[in-house]
Formats: structure tokens, sequence, C-alpha cells
């Protein structure tokens, strides 16, 4: 790990702001530890509410300096840069991922490579975010213009630190707005690696600053400054409500994407084979620790016991080993986060769930690292616990519907609504339940759509509000203004 830092020539150790690396205003540093052994790999700064206060007062700096004067045009040409850079470096970055965060070095890959994506669309939409005319009374020239907020907040995940940054970041510099990055302090290396292929692809001082450190300490100082003109935030529920509560106190406004319990919803009719790879990989790519995950299969039952006996072959041979041998799932993020899914499992055992299926934990795995075997469950009834709760881990529960109207029922029946999967043949049924489900994206005889930049993503309920992602991104890290030129 740390040859592959130095090959960027920074110290993990430091935060940046105003355009220079240096030590936390405290000079404490957090352990950097790889999920797959249990073993610590390095350190990141313990930044607090005094080197928030630097961040945010060096943003807006660069407000007033450089970056503020930036024509749009100029700004594009500096992201797309900084995406070039991003694929020059995509095996390093890849490797850092995924000692970093558990996930296969391929899984790993795919997110050095959606982040750079993420940097070459907003580089190319940087100039083309118009206002419009507006027909009004005689005598008035009516436009609008979008304006940046400002200051921009950025509080990202551990799951999926490189492609979360570049949807959230990418879109917030693209207005024109200066950011403050807060990395989770499990995951915070890519994120620092970002920020210095930033400043290496010409980003001007002030533009971006980042501030690694605890929730509780750097990140509640970024969500509550009353400097900072807009907050994104990706994460859990209890977490997302403190942090619009922070926010609403100054009255600025939030784009939170908290986490789902999306169904994929399979018909009778629908091409097993074709949908097989996706019902499983959607449940336990990054060990299920994915907001969009599908956690939730409902099936048909009169394709019912056919397809669960091709789900359970499918899971039997899943292998679960370290990020870096690059198998099916690596390990969970955390010692913390095991004990969570494990308990998730126990109650299973204790309530008579059904196991269809089980992966296998590899015999060379080290015993440090934090594994948990994919599990598909079976035989519980849509309210149980394990149907209606986010588990955050490599878990799906299997659950059978009658007919449509039924499938609709189970499908809206949480709290959550982020992402859904249908497939059918029938192409009018595919336009029913893509209006009937209750979340931000419906996918139809396919899952994830592979990702894709120019596709708006967010959710309903306590999936969260406003969208990350394509044009939608943009109009959200922007302010609307009305011209309204009366001349006679």
């Amino acid at each position: 790990m740390s040859n592959i830092l130095t090959a960027f020539g920074f110290d993990s150790r430091h935060c940046f702001i105003a355009g220079h690396w240096g030590p936390a205003a405290s000079g404490e540093t957090l352990a950097a530890e790889n999920p797959s052994t249990g073993e610590t790999m390095g350190e990141v700064a313990r930044g607090g509410a005094a080197d928030i206060d630097r961040a945010v007062e060096s943003a807006r700096g660069a407000l007033k300096g450089a970056w503020g004067r930036m024509t749009a045009t100029e700004r594009g040409r500096v992201l797309t840069r900084i995406g070039q850079l991003v694929l020059e470096h995509t095996d390093r970055l890849a490797e850092l991922e995924a000692r970093d965060v558990g996930k296969p070095l391929t899984q790993a890959r795919a997110d050095a490579i959606a982040l750079a994506r993420y940097m070459e669309f907003y580089g190319g939409a940087a100039d083309k975010v118009h206002g419009e005319t507006i027909p009004f009374n005689d005598g008035y020239t009516v436009y609008t213009l979008r304006e940046p907020h400002g200051v921009t907040g950025h509080i990202v995940p551990w799951n999926y630190p490189m492609q979360i940054i570049g949807r959230s970041v990418g879109a917030a510099l693209a207005m024109g707005n200066a950011a403050v990055l807060k990395p989770a302090e499990e995951a915070s290396l890519t994120a620092l690696v970002f920020t210095e292929i930033a400043r290496q692809a010409g980003l001007p001082e002030g533009a971006l600053n980042t501030v690694p450190g605890l929730g509780e300490e750097a990140g509640a100082a970024l969500s509550g400054h009353g400097g900072v003109n807009h907050v994104s935030f990706t994460g859990s529920v209890q977490v997302g409500s403190l942090i619009q509560a922070a926010a609403a106190r100054n009255v600025v406004p939030v784009t939170l994407e908290l986490g789902g319990k999306s169904p994929q919803v399979v018909f009778e009719d629908a091409d097993i084979e074709k949908a097989l790879p996706f019902l499983v990989r959607a449940g336990v790519q990054n060990a299920g620790q994915t907001c969009s995950a599908s956690s939730r299969l409902l099936i048909q039952r009169g394709l019912y016991d056919r397809l669960l006996e091709k789900l359970a072959e499918s899971y039997g041979a899943l292998k679960v080993g370290p990020a870096i041998s690059d198998l099916n799932v690596g390990p969970l993020i955390s010692a913390r986060q095991k004990e969570i899914v494990g308990g998730f499992l126990d109650l299973a055992d204790r309530d008579g769930l059904q196991v269809a299926a089980r992966g296998e934990i590899v015999s060379d795995a080290p015993a440090g690292g934090h594994y948990v075997a994919p599990t598909l469950l079976a035989g519980l009834a849509p309210d149980h616990k394990l149907a209606q709760e986010e588990i955050f881990g490599p878990v799906q529960v299997v659950l059978p519907f009658e007919d449509e109207d039924e499938a609709v029922a189970i499908a809206n029946g949480t709290d959550y609504g982020l992402v859904a999967g249908v497939w059918s043949k029938d192409g009018d049924r595919q336009m029913r339940m893509a209006r009937k489900l209750h979340c931000g994206q419906v996918f139809l005889n396919n899952y994830g759509a592979a990702g894709g930049a120019e596709l708006p993503f967010g959710g309903v309920g306590k999936s969260g509000h406003g969208r990350e992602k394509g044009f939608e991104a943009l109009y959200g890290f922007s302010a609307l203004k009305t011209v309204a030129a009366h001349h006679g």
C-alpha cells in the first residue's frame, strides 16, 4: 500500500486544504485497516472542526479567485484532464481500493473506470447547462440562469468512495461550486489519491479541499458549518437524519442517498437464464454493501421452486476471500459490520428460516478478515425483519407472489424506495410495473444498467431525496435565478 501512495508523492496522514497537503490541526491520525486481513496498512489524518473551518475558508477564497473566474468551458477541460489522469492510474487505484474497502479487484477496477467516466461526463456537460426564456407580458423579456450554490460539502461513504466522489464532487465542480470533501474514516485512501490527481490536473487552489476524519467530528462540523451552502451525503438513514437537521439550522439544501431494500420482481414469463446472473450479482456485489443491492427477490408462484433451485446452485458456487484474490465476494468493511450482519443471520436461525444456499469462504482466507458467506434465505413473510431492514451484507431473501397486484404490494411494502427490477416479456406489464413501483429507478429485464453516469439516481421515502448523476445532479448543485427585464 505504501508503494502505491508513494507513487503519487503525498503523505496519506495529511489533509488537503488551500492547495497544500498538511497534518490535521490536532496532529492526530486514524488507522487504515485492510478488511481482508484485519491488519493496519497505514494512517490517515484525523481532521476536526478547525480543519473544516480552514477548508471552508479556502473554498470561499477559490470562488473569489481563479476558480470563480473560470468559464464553464475551462472548468470542463480541467475535469476532463482529471478523468484522463484517473484512467492512467486505473490499476493503482483499483489495487488501493481493493485493499482499503475489501472489494475484489475486478469490482475495484470498474469503480476506477467509473470515476474517470464521471469526470469525462461532467467535463463535457459543464458548458451545456442552459437557462430558458419564458413568454411573459408585453414589454418584458424573462429568462432564467443556473448559478452555483457556492461552497458544497460532500460526505461520502466507505462502500464506493471513487464512484460517489465522481458523481457528487464531479457534478458540483462542473457547476462552479468549490467543494469540501469528507471521506469515510473506514476508507479514505482513494479519496486522497483522487485529490492529488485533481491537483496535478490543474484544478485551481481551493476548488477542492479534502479533510479525512471521524463522522462525529469532521463530518458533523461540515454538515453544520455556516459557510457551507449545500450538503451531499450518502449513508445510513440515522446519520442522514442528523446531517439534514444540522444543515437545516443554516437553511441549507441537502441531497441524501440513504440506501434501500430493493426488490427484483420475476414473473413466470421471464427469461430466467438471462435474469439469473443479475439476480445473484446484484445481491452480493461488494459483499452486499451496496445501497442499491437487490436484497429481495420476488418470484411468481409458478416459477418459484424452479428458480429457487437455480439460485441455490449459483449461490453454492460463490467463493469468498481476500480482495486481492479477485474472487466472487470479498470481506465486509469492518468487524463491526460483520457483527451487524451476523446478528441478522442469527435471527434467521432463531426464526427457523430456510437457508436455501450458502457460498464458501476459501480455506486460505486470513483469520483476521471480516468474511461472511453469502446466504440465500427463504420461508419468511414479507413483513419479517430480514425482508424489511437493510442488512448491508451478502444476504438475499426470496419471497413468492401470486399476481401483479401482490408483487406491487410486497415490493412497495418497506420504508425504502431506491431501485427495483422487473423481469417479464410482457411489454404492457413492464410499463404498468414501472409506474406502480415506488422508487427512484426501475430496471426492466436488467438491473443496474452498468451504472451509467448519465442516469439520474436517488430515492424516495427513507431512501432519501434529491438526485445524483446525469444532468439532474447539475441542477441540484445549482440555484435557479429568474431575471425579468422590463423594456417597454
